[in-house]
């Protein structure tokens, strides 16, 4: 048996006991009971699944373990971003970073009240990640003080820095002390949707070689849903097994459950053109949508009425576009009358509508495979 004193109180242990100085470099969650109190529990090493690590995502976890070394205080990470895009892997590959340095690494999973206090009564260097933090430190369901009391801990500058992960898959579920903070959260690595370019490289190493002729049917459909890495990774698995692109997404659980990002420029046969700014839309919607023109100047030049589900593609250009038919222009300028408004109608028609070219936007973010 193993006897520990504390104060005047003995407490009687099995032989296996063993006492450690400092918290031994390993994967660790936090639990909590009543009776017992804060506590960490071993966990499951992390593991990297994918044989490739697609993105640039080495780069960036070395960068941040590179910035722990020459920060004298905590170093604060956020990751945000949907689902199924990158930012798991990227806290694995940081999290086994953290220990091959020798740094544990700690997770937290749930709030409890008190849990701030517990994590800054750990004198040295670990790494806490805090699991889509929105929601397991929701201030609605938590109320104000989940996450604002955690900034004491996230500011502290208490023996043992440490270095913070939060990942979160809406920032508006963050508090406004926690976003836009670099003095409290050094980096903000927002990881969006894989491009063209990088659904290509993923179905070249997933696909068999038989099947690379389904990459651009997939690619095709990508510019009007987005599709994550955990999308891509269930299509490959599909058309490997013998199915087309075509029969393979009837069945499989991606649907576009919102609106897209899009941006249209309109081309006219006098060889000029009007774009506009980025809308949202349900590109497969069979309700009618409105959307304004503007000259490349900024000013209004009209507007666009269209059905969604009659956007097509062409294969040649690699475009989705609208034909003139299925567009009807107009015009309505506050600032003019009736007449003016006729006016300007008639010479946006007499410039002779050619086509719509329609690009899903993809915003300039890092992005990452899961």
């Amino acid at each position: 048996m193993k006897v520990i004193s504390t104060g005047s109180k003995y407490n009687i242990y099995p032989d296996d006991l063993k006492s450690y100085d400092v918290l031994p470099a390993d994967y660790y969650v936090v639990r909590f009971s009543e009776r017992e109190g804060f506590s960490l529990q071993k966990y499951v090493e992390f593991e990297i699944t994918d044989s490739k690590v697609y993105g640039i995502h080495i780069n960036k976890a070395e960068k941040v373990m590179n910035s722990f070394k020459l920060f004298k205080r905590n170093l604060g990470v956020i990751l945000s971003g949907d689902k199924g895009i990158g930012k798991s892997l990227f806290s694995r590959l940081l999290g086994r970073m953290a220990v091959e340095a020798g740094i544990p690494v700690i997770i937290v999973d749930a709030y409890i009240e008190g849990i701030g206090n517990f994590l800054d009564s750990i004198r040295q260097e670990v790494m806490v990640l805090f699991d889509e933090f929105d929601k397991t430190f929701s201030e609605k369901e938590h109320g104000s003080d989940a996450q604002a009391s955690m900034l004491s801990l996230f500011d502290g500058v208490a023996q043992g820095k440490k270095l913070f992960v939060i990942t979160c898959n809406e920032l508006r579920g963050l508090n406004d002390f926690l976003v836009n903070r670099p003095g409290r959260f050094h980096y903000h690595f927002r990881f969006e949707y894989p491009s063209e370019a990088d659904i290509r490289e993923y179905l070249m190493d997933s696909l068999k070689p038989e099947y690379t002729s389904e990459i651009n049917n997939v690619i095709d459909f990508s510019k009007r849903v987005a599709l994550n890495y955990d999308c891509l990774r269930a299509i490959a698995f599909e058309i490997n097994s013998g199915l087309p692109f075509s029969s393979a997404i009837k069945d499989l659980n991606i649907v576009n459950v919102s609106e897209e990002k899009f941006r249209f420029q309109v081309f006219f046969r006098d060889g000029s053109s009007l774009l506009n700014r980025c809308v949202y839309m349900d590109s497969f919607s069979t309700n009618n949508k409105n959307i304004n023109l503007y000259e490349l100047s900024g000013g209004y030049a009209g507007e666009i009425t269209f059905c969604p589900a009659k956007i097509k593609y062409n294969t040649s250009t690699r475009e989705l576009y609208l034909d003139a038919k299925d567009t009807r222009i107009d015009f309505d300028n506050y600032d003019y009358d009736d007449e003016e408004n006729k006016e300007k109608k008639q010479l946006l028609i007499n410039r002779g509508l050619d086509r719509v070219v329609i690009t899903r936007v993809v915003d300039n973010m890092l992005h990452y495979a899961v």
